[in-house]
């Protein structure tokens, strides 16, 4: 237990690091400077290109299911020596839960995409996505990104499975990283999404699953007490 409580604390420090950093980032009005990077009055170049639409967009959709159905098989048959079944499962309802919770959190947002915004040949009006009773002309529910949530959502296995593989947890860590930055990047790139779009569905999904984390530590030292 003393390493769960270790996890726990560093958990926690993550989760308000990233706090921190993401407020300062949304203060510095640096999404738009950085999105002009790819996007001009004429749109974006990147939008429909085969490398940031078809292959990191469209086939990491394809990309998520195919690992959430591999979660769900080795949950049902041990495909991988680590947690007990029961441990399994519930990280893979975890991940289902981050899944479905940061794209639902956008359908209530006003913030319309970069590629909706006048500046980008759209029509729509640029507002900080924290003005919430403000609307931009815009169709808006574009905050936080929904794509970027295809990759970290799958932190849930990292923290399910550190105590029992740490090296496996961590090159499955690694991987996640590495494809959320890239889906970001795509979004980014695409005009799809401003960066902290895809910074923010980040820390929401790593707050659910260090959440969820610090819950089965409770209920597991409860059963010990019981039990004992």
């Amino acid at each position: 237990m003393k390493r769960e409580a270790c996890f726990a604390r560093s958990d926690a420090a993550v989760a308000l690091i990233g706090l921190v950093l993401l407020l300062a980032w949304d203060c510095t009005g640096l999404d738009l400077v950085l999105t002009r990077v790819y996007g001009n009055a004429a749109g974006f170049v990147w939008r429909d290109a085969w490398l940031t639409s078809a292959l990191l967009h469209d086939g990491g959709r394809v990309l998520a299911c195919g690992v959430l159905a591999l979660l769900a098989i080795d949950a049902r048959q041990t495909l991988v020596d680590g947690p007990p079944p029961r441990e399994r499962w519930f990280w893979l309802g975890v991940t289902l839960l981050c899944l479905l919770l940061v794209p639902t959190l956008k359908r209530v947002t006003n913030s319309s995409c970069p590629w909706e915004l006048a500046e980008f040949g759209g029509a729509a009006a640029y507002v900080p996505h924290w003005l919430l009773g403000v609307r931009d002309d815009g169709p808006g529910h574009c905050f936080p990104s929904g794509h970027a949530v295809t990759a970290f959502a799958f932190l849930a296995p990292y923290l399910g499975w550190r105590s029992e593989r740490p090296v496996l947890a961590r090159a499955w860590l690694i991987g996640v990283c590495a494809a959320g930055l890239a889906f970001a990047w795509a979004q980014l790139a695409r005009g799809a999404h401003f960066a902290s779009h895809s910074a923010w569905s980040a820390w929401l999904c790593w707050l659910v699953c260090a959440g969820a984390a610090r819950w089965r530590m409770l209920v597991r030292t409860h059963e010990k007490r019981v039990s004992v």
